[in-house]
């Protein structure tokens, strides 16, 4: 167990800290300049379809969701508990400035997920009455014959392992270690009520899936948000400083806390982009699946909302955290992750911080087990076929009990080098998609002008 320990850490180190970095933001800078920096040309657009898409009950497409259902599909993948732990090991690690280079990342990957959600428009299929889509679909577009094939399976394959089963009990740990702490709770009873109400989820296909978190997520994040704004209020003159040490820790981090905390610019760089790029997901290839299911007129359009799920993480949500950390002067406790974060929450709102924290873990999490199943099922279905969907659900259901009780840092570390894996295929498949998103961007914003 120690050797695949070592394993795990060492290729960890390999993609997270130089590989995965690099082609990330690499990817996103390309999209960026060569579609005109659409982030910024089509956010007016992208928020007004988003607020004029809003809607609780539903689509009216009979094979596919409605834009915003695919997007809180999305979102409840994107917004989990990396949001209030990932926000939290950034600031520890890398500063504040590392939150400076999440929404760097985050600029940038919002031109990539704009390229994911197209092209899963683009190339999607029906089958069974209902739209799929996703990587493996564009990967086996983009490349013909072997090579198109092999990297679609190790997509697939990976994505599966990487979300369906290791990230899925990572995340049902997360609730019973928050209800345990919060209410004493036994943490298998926890993962058992989660398993039950999940796996009645999974049972009724993505239209429950889609009807789940369109009412979820909006609550979860509004939830979230009056909370942090709550805290903010409270300690308003810390919030100037906040944003001062962000800017100053992203440049000079030993002008401020950077010197006790050993940090550098590149610590700050390094910190800040792989978590904000782990939290939003834009370039990893599981939002996809959610986007293609959308029924719109123009693939472009629903690129152009997926855009706002990177905006609604990261911009909002991991701020929002960030800041609640920062203004309410708990870094540098000797805290990392969500104990750092509850540590805030607590300064603000006393013993119910606890409570508060357990409550926005069991929706953060419980939204991303959903998701991320449902970006499994896509796979599964089409390694193996319809008949291997019961079993896959069931040994979700199974993984989210055992995970609910375990010390998960083995899983964790397995799930984050999967997570990394799987993002190869994924950007190798996008950058071959350049000229064809440039294409349909053009196509679409030229109809549009007429």
């Amino acid at each position: 167990m120690e050797f695949v320990t070592k394993v795990v850490e060492c290729v960890n180190t390999f993609l997270w800290d130089y590989a995965l970095l690099i082609l990330l933001l690499g990817a996103g800078i390309i999209y960026s300049f060569s579609l005109k920096f659409i982030q910024i040309r089509k956010f007016g657009a992208g928020m007004k379809a988003l607020f004029g898409n809003f809607s609780l009950h539903g689509g009216k497409g009979e094979n596919g969701l409605s834009s915003f259902q695919a997007l809180t599909t999305a979102i409840a993948a994107q917004v989990g508990t990396g949001n209030i732990a990932g926000a939290a090991t950034a600031i520890a690690s890398g500063g504040p400035g590392s939150i400076f280079w999440m929404w760097v990342s985050a600029f940038f990957g919002m031109a990539t997920i704009y390229a994911e959600a197209v092209m899963a428009q683009h190339t999607r299929k029906l089958e069974n009455g209902h739209y799929v889509g996703g990587p493996v679909y564009y990967i086996k577009y983009v490349f013909k014959g072997r090579f198109g094939k092999f990297l679609a399976g190790f997509f697939s394959v990976a994505i599966i392992l990487a979300l369906g089963f290791m990230g899925n009990m990572v995340q049902s740990n997360s609730i019973g270690a928050a209800f345990n702490n919060a209410f004493h709770v036994p943490k298998l009873a926890v993962g058992i009520c989660v398993a039950v109400i999940a796996g009645i989820i999974f049972i009724g296909g993505i239209k429950r899936i889609a009807s789940f978190t369109e009412k979820i997520v909006p609550i979860m994040a509004l939830l979230y948000i009056i909370g942090c704004l709550v805290i903010l209020v409270m300690h308003l003159p810390g919030v100037g400083t906040a944003f001062k040490d962000i800017f100053v820790g992203a440049f000079a981090p030993k002008a401020i806390a950077g010197g006790a905390l050993g940090v550098t610019v590149q610590k700050a760089m390094r910190f800040g982009v792989a978590r904000g790029l782990f939290s939003n997901e834009a370039g990893m290839g599981s939002t996809p699946h959610a986007h293609a299911t959308a029924e719109v007129k123009d693939p472009c359009d629903q690129g152009i909302i997926a855009m706002m799920g990177v905006f609604i993480d990261t911009f909002i949500i991991l701020t929002l955290t960030a800041l609640v950390i920062l203004s309410t002067g708990v870094l540098g406790n000797g805290q990392t992750g969500s104990e750092l974060a509850q540590s805030a929450f607590n300064v603000g709102f006393g013993n119910f911080g606890n409570i508060f924290i357990a409550l926005c873990m069991l929706f953060f999490a419980f939204t991303t087990i959903v998701g991320w199943y449902y970006f499994g099922e896509v796979n599964v279905r089409h390694l193996f076929g319809n008949g291997a969907v019961k079993v896959y659900a069931v040994i979700v259901v199974i993984c989210v009990i055992i995970g609910s009780t375990l010390k998960v840092d083995l899983v964790w570390d397995m799930a984050d080098m999967f997570n990394g894996l799987m993002v190869l295929p994924n950007l190798i498949a996008l950058l071959g998609c350049l000229a064809i998103v440039r294409k349909l961007t053009k196509k679409s914003e030229n109809s549009k002008e007429k």
